[in-house]
């Protein structure tokens, strides 16, 4: 047994004593009066911290800050490792909470079509993403062709999963620097969300377009915290020690059936565990079906998930997420990559609102300046940045938006697993990979334009008939 007093006892206890004391740093510099209107995330602050901190102490003494024995001898590896787990539990803990709220065909049609917005934002993101890295592999021959399928997985999904495939694609494809690429993908991605959210407010409210919302203090009402029937905050065991234990065990049963998959299917195992969050979003669906399924049996009296403390448990998942990614990148592996990366990131940004832009103009007219805030914010940073910005114009949250955010994770998940399977395909046959993405990203534009493409279809033949009708009673004449 190691004594209590060894470096191996206390290397996690520093790595995450490190993550929180950025984060509270950054968390003041928030409040500065220059920044505190900014709309970047205070995570990305904190890991911004880090990672000049870490640059720093590269120059001074050549060494990496994060591989030293104060954290283990191998801490940029530790904090990938957290960045991995906490995107799987930040979506556990999301998937645990539950809504009353009746759909309506109309609210059915909108959630739906903001899911396939998102997958068809990942596409376009892809789509151009593959291609300029394609055409920079023509010029820089051994510049790793697929590199630019990481931009959906940094802009649209965050940097858990830009992890997860720039790592796939370091280890399984030989893309040196590959998780460095991607995180900072993803670091760009708030930058994006952040400072092109806070331009177009500023250009809308100029032009009297939107009207930003009056700050409220921020606090909360009793029925916001806690339901009727739930068990008590303090028990013999609290609350919050339930929504771990359900988020915890989850975990440990999404790790099982992954496990397992990766032994029936050995060849596509480092895919299979790249997919953590999605099983876990599947196991914590199950389990709450089952806790629901014994209420009504009476078998449980009460219930025992929050919806309140699940929020800031997928929160704090999320927050550490954020500053464990950016303060992982290795800047020293991304010194060729610097070009390619800033035109990805600009592209990205740009493409992603012009798309958002033109769907929420065409298909949510009745609250299109929300609607667009929400998803540009979330597609090139996450959830909570697309929360960020729809705060500055919907505050009380009165539009179906933040709604739209939160429901639309099931047809997005539906229509978007292909392209997980896909990026694994673009490594080795990065043309085809880019037809398909392209075929793939027609056809769910003809699904989630129908109702324009076919409402016009039927006028024009309406108009056809007429237009036939009155020449024959014409030559009748």
């Amino acid at each position: 047994m190691d004594n209590f007093w060894d470096s191996n006892v206390w290397n996690w206890i520093m790595t995450f004593a490190v993550l929180f004391a950025s984060l509270l740093v950054g968390n003041i510099i928030k409040k500065l009066p220059f920044i505190k209107n900014s709309l970047i995330p205070t995570s990305v602050f904190g890991g911004a911290i880090l990672l000049i901190v870490a640059a720093i102490y590269k120059a001074i003494t050549g060494n990496v800050m994060f591989d030293t024995q104060l954290f283990g001898g191998n801490g940029t590896n530790n904090l990938e490792i957290i960045t991995y787990h906490t995107l799987a539990l930040g979506f556990i803990a999301s998937s645990f909470k539950t809504t009353n709220n009746k759909l309506t065909k109309k609210r059915a049609g909108e959630i739906f079509n903001t899911g396939l917005t998102t997958v068809s934002t990942y596409l376009i993101q892809a789509v151009f993403g593959l291609g300029i890295t394609m055409i920079v592999a023509l010029i820089i021959t051994d510049f790793f062709s697929a590199a630019g399928i990481l931009l959906p997985f940094g802009y649209g999904q965050g940097t858990g999963q830009a992890l997860n495939y720039g790592s796939i694609f370091e280890t399984d494809y030989g893309f040196a620097g590959g998780r460095s690429f991607g995180l900072t993908i993803a670091a760009l991605g708030f930058l994006s969300a952040s400072i092109g959210g806070v331009i177009h407010l500023n250009v809308m409210k100029a032009r009297g377009k939107i009207v930003l919302s009056s700050r409220n203090d921020g606090s909360l009402h009793t029925e916001e915290i806690e339901s009727e029937g739930e068990i008590p905050m303090q028990e013999s065991v609290d609350k919050m020690t339930i929504q771990l234990a359900l988020i915890v065990v989850a975990y440990a049963i999404t790790y099982a059936l992954m496990y397992l998959l990766g032994e029936l299917l050995p060849g596509v195992k480092s895919v299979v565990y790249g997919f953590n969050f999605l099983f876990g979003v599947i196991t914590a669906t199950l389990i709450k079906l089952l806790l629901n399924f014994l209420r009504k049996k009476g078998i449980m009296k009460k219930k025992h998930t929050n919806n309140f403390l699940m929020t800031r448990v997928s929160n704090f998942f999320f927050d550490l997420m954020v500053v464990a990614g950016v303060a992982a990148i290795r800047l020293d592996a991304l010194e060729n990559y610097w070009g390619i990366i800033i035109i990805l990131g600009v592209v990205g940004a740009i493409i992603t609102y012009i798309y958002n832009r033109i769907v929420a103009k065409t298909l949510f007219k009745d609250y299109y300046e929300e609607q667009f805030l929400m998803m540009y914010g979330m597609l090139t940073g996450t959830a909570s940045t697309g929360t960020i910005l729809l705060r500055e114009i919907d505050g009380e949250f009165k539009t179906p938006a933040a709604d739209n955010m939160v429901y639309q994770n099931l047809p997005a998940i539906v229509f978007g697993f292909p392209l997980m399977f896909l990026a694994t395909l673009a490594p080795t046959k990065p043309v085809l990979t880019l037809i398909i993405l392209f075929a793939f990203f027609l056809v769910l534009n003809v699904i989630l334009f129908r109702n324009q493409i076919f409402r016009r279809k039927a006028v024009s033949v309406d108009v056809s008939e007429d237009a036939a009708g009155d020449i024959s009673t014409q030559a009748e004449e």
